[in-house]
């Protein structure tokens, strides 16, 4: 009996970064939506950044000193230095550029681009040596396939459509969709524009994933970092948004959907995506929480189907069953890795008692 419940603890620990990475990306189809609404409402996206990370500092804050008070690890200057830097690129560069470029081209680019961010990451955890890259090893060939087929699926999901499948019952009235609008108004050298700030955000979320996982081998206080990381971006955007936005009107909060915005990404933006991000990537490591980056499409499509009556398009379906396949192969690879080590880690110190003996 104790074996089994030693078997499905362990069975439940497995499975819940899969679990907690999945909602984030539900969470985070819940929150663009939000953003999107508030922001057609007039709302300045640099005010809306600010508020949203002041919220999350005012919860992180209180959080991390309770929950840490006893065990915390002491909080250097240097280490310091190194949240001030991580939220520079996590927070002010990447949360400004990605709204500061779907205003200038259109929110269908920011998804197609936003799938740059696994290729990016693992580029990165290469270079920095947290993934090794052994072309002859099956493994990291599978992974590396694996992370080629997820963009691609999510690049079959934004830019092809296909025959409906499913449709709703009472299918709203054909209008022409703002990201399609967007698209058709939206000059060449905007475009371009708009292209470079996104692509800036995506490798700005890279780095930040890579960064938060060196810190955390080195200082491993999750709630911590957090606060901190959410703290720093909070001074960087309001002094953005001082610069930015010279309106003193452009400051003032209006109780409906800007409200429902701000604290709904504070407390889910920030706090809970930020909490169980660098909790996973203690865990799994930085590509693995980049992995779910491109299901947040197949999420939204089919979202939008079951909850807003939306047609489910031939295109979802086939992109979702590519990024699924692709995202299996590198869960695997990654696992058979995972597998590897704990058994070298176990039997080396066999082999050192008996070469001493």
């Amino acid at each position: 009996m104790r074996v089994q419940k030693m078997r499905v603890r362990s069975c439940l620990n497995e499975l819940a970064p899969f679990a907690a990475m999945v909602a984030l990306e539900c969470l985070d189809v819940g929150l663009t939506t939000l953003s999107k609404a508030a922001m057609s409402k007039g709302m300045s996206h640099f005010i809306f950044v600010f508020y949203s990370n002041a919220l999350a500092s005012m919860i992180l804050l209180p959080a991390a000193f309770f929950f840490t008070r006893k065990k915390r690890p002491p909080v250097t200057l240097p280490l310091l230095r190194k949240f001030f830097l991580l939220s520079t690129v996590g927070i002010t560069l990447m949360q400004n550029c990605v709204f500061t470029g779907v205003n200038y081209s259109s929110p269908t680019l920011a998804s197609a681009l936003g799938n740059l961010v696994p290729a990016f990451t693992f580029l990165l955890a290469v270079i920095f040596r947290m993934e090794k890259l052994d072309l002859k090893s099956i493994q990291c060939q599978i992974k590396i396939l694996g992370t080629l087929v997820c963009i691609s699926g999510a690049l079959i999901i934004t830019l092809y459509k296909g025959f409906p499948i499913l449709s709703s019952l009472s299918p709203p009235p054909s209008q022409p969709s703002p990201s399609r609008a967007s698209t058709m108004s939206t000059t060449p050298n905007n475009w371009i524009i708009g292209s470079i700030f996104i692509v800036t955000a995506c490798l700005s979320l890279s780095a930040s994933i890579t960064g938060q996982a060196a810190i955390l081998k080195g200082y491993p206080s999750e709630i911590t970092l957090v606060s901190f990381y959410c703290l720093f971006g909070t001074f960087q955007c309001a002094l953005v948004a001082l610069i930015a936005e010279r309106n003193p009107n452009a400051w003032k909060l209006s109780p409906n959907i800007e409200l429902v915005a701000v604290v709904y990404s504070a407390l889910f933006g920030s706090v809970v995506t930020f909490a169980i991000t660098a909790w996973c990537i203690r865990r799994k490591g930085p590509v693995f929480v980049a992995m779910f980056k491109p299901l947040s499409i197949a999420i939204a499509a089919f979202l939008g189907f079951i909850f807003l009556g939306e047609t489910l398009y031939l295109g979802s379906v086939v992109g979702a069953a590519i990024i699924v396949t692709g995202f299996y192969g590198v869960i695997w690879a990654q696992s058979r890795e995972e597998k590897e080590q704990v058994a070298n880690t176990s039997t080396t110190p066999l082999l050192h008692a008996h070469l001493d003996a």
